[in-house]
């Protein structure tokens, strides 16, 4: 599906000025008092009820067997220690009690903590390679303990490639400073290490709790590796011994699979390469660029022998590895081998996505952002910086949670947000409940925090002025979480039966054929090359819209002429750009850029308003003012809206901080020019929040009063609310994010 993504072009957006209300709420007194807080939702302790599983169906169980959806965030709170004060941040150490606290009220049942277990080899060079990082392991321990009083469940996500360091007396081929990426899979003196950290960090009792992490099941996932494979750019890099290290284990394979080494060239046609050491027994590797183009011939056959071989090597090491977490530590815990991405995501996504199903869950890390350019942009925004303003509601193509999902299997997305400068986070918690809840994803971590309650504009690293760029404790992200983790984790908006159903024959995924849809690729500023997602070559499969309209289901090892699709022309209206669910309840009108939810318990909308500012739903009739707008109308009584008696309206426009300045202008990067904006001034505290304008009316017999919350959802004071026989209606409050409708 190589097309030029709609997102990219830098859409309207109106300046922030005395058009918006200063968001600058007090710290949440988590008192009694609020009228807004759901850790009813969660146990009273997470694990009370055992440890959590996966079903048949491919969907989170409780202990107790109950269905469960997990709303999450990523988080470091209380990861410093001892706390050091940095000049542009807050002087107070957070609360990782409190944090757990603020988290629950606003519906999050799971955090993720990306951690480095491996040795801190810069701080203690004599480090072993099987010594734990006893720091990363007590803010592990201490975060659990913290997380399961309030009810939430814990991922941890212990090894990053990418972090790590290793050590000049570890014995480990190529030394010290060669790229760590992919080793893991075949060294045996890193696989030992990473077994010695586990092993350290799962079977020692944790002081916080007097359980060892292995016992516990308030840790619910443990990912093995966050964002390695084989199947990505990183492979060509490795180099000297471990290649030829690699490259003899490619050999053994070949010459098993064909019966000899010899066999296995002639079964190639004679296709050799330059650093092939036939003698020897060694094999080099071709580069990962043959994924992205059809070689024919040898070349073909043995670039697919490859492929083959490099994921049955990660196939092995995720299944090696499960058994030593169940059998040597006695873990029970849901295990996801991984969550990374591939060289090409049409032709090599599924194979990769195979590797994972040793374990019981799958998981990728994707973010929605434009073009972001200037010193220092894969990690800060600064002024100076050139970027294009996106919009998921105007190229849905881009939604992180469009994703194929083995039958079978739990599917998360462990690292994901609404990247900043982009504008429009607001949109990101009502499209991906309501999305999710249709396709029946698993899990959806937000990344990231290091605040413990909501967090103010202010520097990415504590010292440059700057703004973060991923921050999720803001009133677009955070504050409109609750409706959206409601509307989720109860399933307010029905699972729908499968749009597709595909099933593939593993020859296909050596061979990169191309499935009957797939996913759009994503863009990680630190790991791939360029500025934009690489586009692909593939014109086949079906329309992006597809993921809109169900679930994407995939069979691995199964028949490719049972795989079935729902008739499409059915939903999804590519002309008027228009995308109908299966269950009828939400319909995307992205030419509009216009989303709307319309179940008996979820109604509301996500919108550019530019083109349509009223909207008609079952039971809810918006009038809408200006530009950007998400409202969503769910019930604090489980009850459908036209019967309930506690309804909550949240409301939320865009967000930007005090004194942020643009000026439009022409981005240019190697892949094209495209309209977007320079970065005049980042701004400074507090946020400011586009006001929302316009009447709500609710069909509905019973509510009578209209509280306005604040932030932390306490009552802060009544709206007046207008009735006309069974309907009320309420003028939105232009300053606050939340209304409850009440008897």
């Amino acid at each position: 599906m190589s097309r030029l993504p709609l997102l990219l072009l830098a859409v309207p957006l109106a300046v922030l000025a005395a058009d918006a209300w200063d968001f600058a709420p007090p710290r949440d007194p988590l008192g009694d008092d609020a009228v807004l807080n759901l850790r009813s939702l969660n146990e009273k302790t997470a694990g009370e009820k055992g440890f959590v599983t996966v079903a048949a169906d491919g969907d989170f169980r409780l202990g107790d067997g109950d269905p469960v959806r997990f709303w999450a965030v990523n988080t470091t709170v209380g990861r410093e220690k001892p706390f050091v004060a940095r000049p542009r941040w807050g002087k107070d150490e957070p609360d990782l009690a409190y944090h757990a606290k603020f988290l629950a009220r606003r519906g999050v049942n799971m955090v993720r903590l990306h951690a480095h277990i491996n040795p801190d080899v810069k701080a203690n060079p004599k480090a072993a390679p099987g010594e734990i990082n006893a720091k990363e392991r007590d803010w592990i321990w201490r975060t659990v303990a913290a997380m399961k009083k309030e009810g939430i469940y814990t991922t941890v996500s212990p090894y990053w490639a990418n972090t790590l360091q290793i050590g000049k007396d570890w014995d480990v081929p190529g030394g010290p400073d060669q790229p760590p990426h992919g080793l893991l899979f075949f060294d045996p003196t890193l696989q030992a290490a990473y077994k010695a950290w586990w092993k350290a960090l799962l079977s020692e009792k944790n002081p916080h709790t007097g359980v060892p992490l292995a016992q516990d099941p308030a840790l619910a996932i443990l990912q093995l590796q966050n964002e390695d494979s084989f199947l990505f750019w990183t492979t060509n890099a490795i180099k000297g011994p471990q290649r030829k290290a690699l490259g003899k284990k490619f050999a053994d394979w070949a010459a098993k699979k064909h019966g000899s080494l010899d066999a296995a060239v002639a079964a190639w046609e004679k296709h050799t390469l330059a650093g092939d050491d036939l003698t020897a027994g060694v094999l080099d590797l071709d580069n990962l660029y043959l994924a992205k183009i059809a070689p024919k011939g040898g070349q073909h056959k043995r670039f697919s022998d490859q492929i083959q071989f490099f994921c049955e090597a990660m196939y092995a090491f995720n299944a090696e590895m499960i058994r030593y977490l169940r059998d040597d530590l006695g873990c029970k815990q849901v295990v996801n081998p991984g969550n990374w991405k591939t060289a090409d995501t049409a032709r090599l996504e599924d194979a990769e996505r195979w590797t994972y199903t040793a374990g019981e869950a799958l998981a990728v890390n994707r973010y929605f952002a434009g073009l972001h350019t200037g010193p220092n942009a894969n990690w800060a925004v600064a002024d100076g910086h050139l970027f294009t303003r996106v919009s998921a509601l105007r190229d849905p193509s881009q939604l992180p949670i469009n994703l194929k999902q083995p039958v079978g299997k739990a599917m998360l997305v462990t690292e994901t947000s609404w990247v900043m400068p982009n504008g429009y986070g607001a949109e990101g918690p009502f499209l991906v409940a309501a999305y999710m809840a249709l396709t029946g994803v698993d899990g959806f971590f937000w990344f990231a925090t290091g605040v413990d309650g909501w967090e103010e504009p202010r520097s990415a690293n504590g010292y440059m002025p700057s703004q973060a760029k991923w921050p999720v404790a803001t009133p677009d992200v955070y504050g409109t979480f609750p409706a959206a983790a409601l509307l989720y984790r109860k399933g307010y908006v029905r699972k729908a039966e499968p749009a597709v159903r595909e099933q593939r024959a593993m020859a296909d995924l050596w061979q990169r054929r191309v499935g009957i849809v797939s996913e759009e690729a994503s863009f990680d500023p630190n790991r791939d090359r360029g500025n934009l997602p690489p586009t692909s070559s593939v014109k086949e499969g079906l329309p992006w819209e597809t993921f809109l309209v169900g679930p994407v289901e995939v069979t691995y090892d199964g028949d490719p002429g049972k795989s079935s699709v729902v008739d499409l022309a059915k939903y999804i209206d590519r002309k008027a750009k228009v995308v109908k669910s299966a269950t009828g309840e939400l319909t995307f009108s992205y030419g509009e850029g216009v989303c709307t939810s319309d179940a008996p318990k979820a109604q509301g909308v996500a919108a550019h308003l530019a083109e349509r500012r009223k909207f008609q739903l079952r039971d809810v009739t918006l009038d809408l003012g200006g530009d950007f707008a998400t409202v969503l109308v769910v019930p604090l009584d489980d009850r459908a809206l036209s019967e309930s008696e506690r309804v909550l309206v949240q409301v939320c426009g865009e967000v930007r901080p005090t004194g942020w300045k643009e000026t439009p202008t022409t981005v240019e990067v190697k892949e094209g020019k495209y309209a977007g904006f320079q970065l005049d001034s980042v701004g400074k505290a507090p946020w400011r929040v586009a006001k929302v304008d316009g009447n709500l009316t609710l069909k509905n017999p019973h509510v009578a009063k209209a509280t306005v919350l604040d932030a932390n959802g306490r009552p802060r004071g009544d709206a007046a609310l207008q009735r006309d026989g069974a309907a009320v209606t309420l003028s939105l409050p232009s300053d606050a994010l939340y209304v409850v409708l009440s008897k």
